[in-house]
């Protein structure tokens, strides 16, 4: 079959021809083969005292092709830092115990199976595994006397049973036996096919020994952990109604005794309650949260409540920002949150009276393929932030504010990106068709030249309701050291620019952040060095969406690469890992309700109108928008006859089509490769 391509010629994806001669001298700008060099800081927690920072330090292992997480300590004071766990296997979730003496965090370095809970006393440098548990803990929490740590761990059970199977005589090997499922949700892009079984709380001792199971019955109780002032209950949030399944969005924040066990529901209205911190006194209960009106996006409010649940107000109803992480200051007079603003996300401290001021700016996710806006941060008692920060040119590193100043305390990747000649990132000016101003990126490629005409890539970001910034991206960097111009946008419908911008597309997605960014490669082409006639587009997603919607909708670029998309509404919100949520607030009505609105969105309803040569990338174990999708896409293509090819990325899930190092170098130079197939101007002609 024509225009197959094959992944498993890596070797010839990340460093040209298999037969080339070996090379003479490293290479100026980034290719695939280095990504197995990057790291990314992530998980900063600062010590209650401010004095050090432990963190996630995320980086590559060539021989396995894997991610690795090493824990790593930072002396504030000089910078210098140590490994904490850096051993055999991962190592992640640092959290400091109250006074700064120990830190607990979860490691499978000695089980393979799953992660266990470790304690290392920092005096002594002595570390001690506290559990020996059947699954990975998560959520740890450490009591306010230090004496114990909460966590929650999923807990199997037998599932549903119909009828029974004859008795399997000793010695014979017969089937698997059925699976029975009987779940809304069935299976999750984390997870795959969920196992019979419930998320729970637990507590164990810090010093070792059983573990106490604290909730029970058939629901999913876990998440963020929060101890009340006493030590005596513990927060958290959870949909504990009879029909929680089919009610994704709606929770409420409960505490659980730790004596009697018995569940009392401290909020009370219809939308999420998630997050609760208790401040410093016991008196107030923090949390994040909405009241729910069914729209395709609603920031998440900051919110107080006393202790009983009484008297909730919302502290950032004129913020009109998604807030996350409320972390209460030491005094008990202010909350510290982090929330997105355009590209960028920020930490701000929002007083009990509402005012707000920002102590940070500049925060950046580890994530490495895209620019993500996100970011990670924590608080000491004296109101150091220890926070992810970085730019277009650097990935997360860890980063301080303290008095109105920030430093930066960690160069991971100074080594390697010195050598490096990369492509620089400005912001692109750009007005839609309503006067709507549009933020948006351009990237231009190393050793750029304003006199020349430069080949042009869109590339589109998911969600639809997240956002792009001006953050540090491999698949533009390796866009770029191929001689393409690359731009992002955040079109109507991306987060940080406030609900109404984001709500522009309820009800009704993909509709005008088409034109957003048609207008952002318009003003692309008006720089006056991208040749309007070599021009390409690819995003994952939500961009997958977009780039079969675009093709369906103009023959202005010469090719395309749709990742992980949404084909087709109707088959989508049946088979994804979130059916309950997608048809009720994405449309409103089920497919069978309103079938003209979901095939109205559909880009398969435009495949007849496509002539560009598209290519499809999905990965083999996508459970978001399912590998169905992409197959039916592939297959419209081929049956019209326009150039195609399907790439499987095999074990991927949604999330991690670029986890694995080989796996995003490859489909970086598999989607170059499928573009310069179809240049006017070949490369360097």
């Amino acid at each position: 079959m024509k225009n197959r391509f094959h992944l498993v010629l890596l070797a010839a994806l990340l460093a040209g021809p298999a037969l080339a001669a070996p090379a003479q001298q490293a290479s100026r700008v980034l290719t695939g083969a280095d990504l197995f060099n990057l790291e990314a800081a992530s998980d900063p927690r600062i010590s209650p005292d401010g004095k050090s920072v432990v963190y996630v330090r995320r980086s590559n292992d060539i021989m396995t092709d894997r991610a690795r997480s090493s824990l790593w300590t930072i002396d504030v004071a000089s910078g210098a830092q140590m490994p904490l766990a850096a051993g055999a296997g991962s190592h992640s979730q640092p959290r400091w115990s109250p006074d700064g003496s120990r830190i607990a965090y979860l490691s499978n370095a000695e089980d393979k199976a799953g992660a266990q809970l470790f304690v290392r006393w920092m005096k002594t440098g002595a570390t001690a595994r506290i559990t020996s548990l059947p699954n990975t803990p998560s959520g740890i929490s450490w009591s306010p006397d230090g004496s114990r740590i909460a966590f929650s761990m999923f807990v199997p059970d037998e599932g549903p049973q119909l009828g029974k199977a004859p008795t399997k005589p000793d010695g014979a090997h017969w089937a698997e036996p059925l699976q029975v499922i009987d779940k809304v949700v069935y299976r999750t892009d984390e997870g795959g096919y969920s196992k019979p079984g419930y998320r729970q709380i637990f507590w164990v001792a810090a010093d070792g020994g059983a573990p106490v199971q604290l909730t029970f019955g058939a629901h999913n109780a876990g998440g963020s952990l929060a101890w009340s002032h006493d030590g005596r209950a513990l927060l958290f949030s959870a949909n504990l109604t009879p029909d929680w399944q089919r009610d994704m969005v709606n929770s409420e924040i409960h505490e659980v005794s730790l004596d009697t066990h018995a569940v009392r529901t401290l909020t009370r209205r219809n939308g999420p309650d998630n997050g609760p911190v208790v401040s410093p006194d016991g008196t107030l209960i923090a949390y994040v949260g909405f009241d729910d009106h069914f729209r395709s996006y609603q920031n998440l409010e900051l919110s107080v409540m006393k202790r009983d649940g009484s008297d909730p107000r919302v502290l950032t109803a004129k913020l009109d920002r998604n807030v996350e992480s409320p972390t209460w200051s030491a005094d008990g007079r202010a909350l510290y949150v982090g929330y997105g603003e355009g590209g960028g996300m920020r930490v701000a401290r929002i007083g009990l009276d509402g005012k707000l001021g920002t102590v940070a700016d500049n925060l950046v996710g580890s994530e490495l393929d895209r620019p993500y806006s996100g970011g990670e941060f924590s608080l000491a008692r004296d109101g150091t932030i220890a926070y992810t920060g970085g730019d277009a040119l650097h990935p997360a590193d860890v980063w301080i504010a303290r008095n109105g100043k920030t430093r930066q305390l960690t160069h991971l990747n100074q080594t390697l990106l010195s050598t490096k000649a990369l492509g620089k990132t400005e912001k692109l000016a750009v007005t839609a068709f309503d006067g709507l101003p549009i933020d948006a990126w351009i990237v231009t490629p190393p050793d750029f030249d304003a006199t020349k005409k430069y080949p042009l890539i869109l590339e589109i970001h998911g969600g639809p309701f997240a956002a792009y910034g001006p953050s540090f991206a491999t698949d533009y960097q390796l866009y770029a050291a191929a001689g393409y111009v690359v731009v992002y946008a955040n079109p109507r419908g991306s987060t940080g620019y406030g609900e109404s911008f984001a709500n522009k597309i309820d009800k009704d997605y993909p509709s005008h952040d088409y034109d957003d960014l048609m207008s952002a490669v318009d003003a692309a082409i008006a720089k006056g060095f991208v040749d309007k006639d070599e021009l390409f587009v690819t995003g994952g997603s939500g961009g997958g969406v977009l780039t079969a919607w675009i093709v369906g909708k103009t023959d202005r670029f010469r090719a395309a690469a749709s990742q992980k998309p949404v084909i087709n509404w109707t088959s989508f919100v049946l088979t994804a890992d979130m059916t309950p949520y997608f048809a009720r607030y994405w449309f409103g009505k089920f497919p069978w309700e309103d079938i003209n609105s979901y095939w109205s969105h559909s880009p398969l309803s435009l495949v007849g109108n496509v002539k560009t040569p598209t290519l499809v990338i999905v990965g083999s174990e996508d459970h978001r928008t399912p590998d169905s999708e992409s197959e039916q896409y592939y297959e419209a293509l081929q049956l019209r006859g326009i150039p195609t090819a399907l790439i499987k990325v095999p074990g991927a899930n949604h999330g991690g089509l670029a986890e694995r190092p080989s796996q995003s170098a490859a489909k970086a130079a598999a989607i170059l490769a499928w573009f310069e197939r179809y240049r006017k101007t070949p490369a360097g002609g």
